[in-house]
């Protein structure tokens, strides 16, 4: 009896336990469902406000079109798998606040203009094994070609025999006119361009946590602002941009120590990244193109991806990799303030870079001062007699290349410089082969790597404008 009645009790049980058990199994499914859901909606979130983000720094960077007709006939392409980017600074003082203008002694934002006291073409190797940065100095006298005027720049017309300072560029004819006038000059051809305005220099530097910098002596230049004392300092935005813009008083006064100065901290800026990793990090990347993005300018062929990518590809680069040189210049003669291009060791180095190939070891030597256009494989070097504009005219082979600096026909048309040919005007070479040729660039020509330390910049602080310093 005890029996029936406890089996009687139990046999109810499986049916309770079933339908309990779907029970459970309906409401953790709910609660799976929901989960999903919830998870759906953050990644959904995540993904928007990211694309968010990536649209909102897209929009900020100015994009400017430079096509055909803008640069005329352009220098050929020698090493189709190497990039040439023409990089350079204006000076206006957007994106950099009262305070910062004050310390700097720029004036606001209504101050100063369109100019272009930083130019330089970077040049990365094939392979992405080596850079190399050549700066072209913002008093070098270049020849004026026509430049459609638009997008705010009054433009100018050509002319033959006439020479005009290359920083003056960028306000006559805007980016285009600039590219334009160092390929004809360089017999480089140009991938892209990008233009930073002090605000986003200012930016970079502080995202780097700043960069050291070393002075020989106590600096307190009033007209950039610069007050550092004597020794190795590590530095903010604010303080870096005073520094690299200090010219006057300091020295020689010149363009050209200003630009040693620069390249010495340059180098430390190149370790400081290689440090941190972050061209090994797309999101510190990121981080730090959005906060120069408002300062920012680039051509419309190049995108935001094509900026990441091109970091993220140097990510394997050593300091001794990333070289600094200047064009090499020398007095000329109608204006003791201006410098023209010193031949024949300036097109050598253009050549170099432009057939990604070894410098010639002798073109140090005998070099002259010539700043006319580039001139075609047998035309006669421009001569040194003088214009009634004080200007060197142009000897008869070249003036109708001068004649001609129209888009269609540029005074770089019928040819790259002659030391193309010298250089190895034939076959690019293989990338192996080019990457160890150009690496001579800075050993022949008074340069320095990135591995330089900033304690070795004494002699761009050289006198008479300096104290004595031992």
């Amino acid at each position: 009896m005890r029996l029936s009645a406890l089996a009687r009790l139990i046999k109810p049980l499986p049916a309770f336990f079933r339908r309990a058990g779907g029970f459970i199994r309906r409401r953790k499914g709910r609660i799976l469902a929901w989960t999903a859901l919830v998870l759906a909606c953050a990644v959904a979130g995540a993904a928007l406000t990211g694309y968010l983000t990536v649209r909102h720094v897209v929009s900020e960077i100015h994009h400017v079109p430079v096509n055909q007709k803008d640069l005329g006939k352009r220098p050929p392409v020698y090493s189709t798998t190497s990039m040439n980017i023409l990089v350079f600074g204006n000076d206006s003082r957007a994106g950099l606040d009262r305070h910062q203008q004050v310390l700097l002694h720029t004036g606001d934002a209504t101050t100063g203009g369109n100019n272009t006291d930083t130019i330089m073409v970077l040049h990365v190797s094939p392979g992405r094994h080596l850079v190399t940065a050549m700066s072209l100095p913002r008093d070098l006298m270049v020849p004026r070609y026509q430049c459609d005027a638009g997008g705010g720049h009054p433009g100018q017309q050509a002319s033959p025999g006439s020479y005009e300072r290359i920083n003056s560029l960028l306000a006559i004819g805007g980016p285009q006119c600039l590219w334009k006038t160092v390929e004809q000059v360089t017999g480089i051809h140009l991938d892209h361009f990008i233009e930073v305005g002090l605000g986003g220099f200012v930016n970079v530097i502080n995202d780097l946590g700043g960069v050291n910098v070393c002075a020989p002596f106590n600096v307190n230049n009033t007209v950039s602002g610069l007050v550092l004392p004597a020794g190795e300092h590590h530095i903010d935005g604010v303080t870096a941009l005073a520094f690299w813009r200090t010219r006057e008083n300091i020295g020689e006064g010149s363009d050209l120590q200003r630009i040693q100065r620069d390249q010495f901290m340059s180098a430390q800026v190149v370790k400081g990244i290689l440090a941190t990793g972050l061209l090994g990090d797309p999101i510190k990347l990121f981080r730090v193109l959005s906060d120069l993005a408002p300062n920012l300018t680039i051509d419309s062929g190049m995108s935001v991806t094509d900026l990441l990518h091109l970091g993220q590809s140097l990510h394997g680069l050593d300091s001794k990799d990333v070289q600094f040189v200047t064009t090499p210049v020398g007095a000329w003669p109608y204006d003791p303030n201006a410098v023209g291009l010193a031949q024949p060791t300036a097109d050598a180095m253009f050549a170099a870079i432009a057939h990604d190939v070894t410098l010639p070891k002798g073109a140090k030597g005998g070099a002259s001062v010539r700043a006319g256009a580039p001139r075609a494989s047998g035309a006669a070097t421009p001569s040194a007699s003088v214009t009634r504009g004080g200007a060197p005219a142009l000897s008869a082979g070249s003036r109708k290349l001068a004649a001609d600096a129209t888009p269609s026909a540029t005074a770089g048309t019928a040819a790259t410089p002659t030391a193309g040919a010298t250089a190895g005007a034939g076959a690019s070479p293989s990338p192996a082969d080019s990457a160890s040729g150009i690496r001579s660039l800075a050993a022949s020509n008074g340069g320095i790597n990135a591995a330089a330390a900033c304690s070795s910049d004494a002699a761009a602080f050289a006198r008479p404008n300096s104290p004595a310093y031992p």
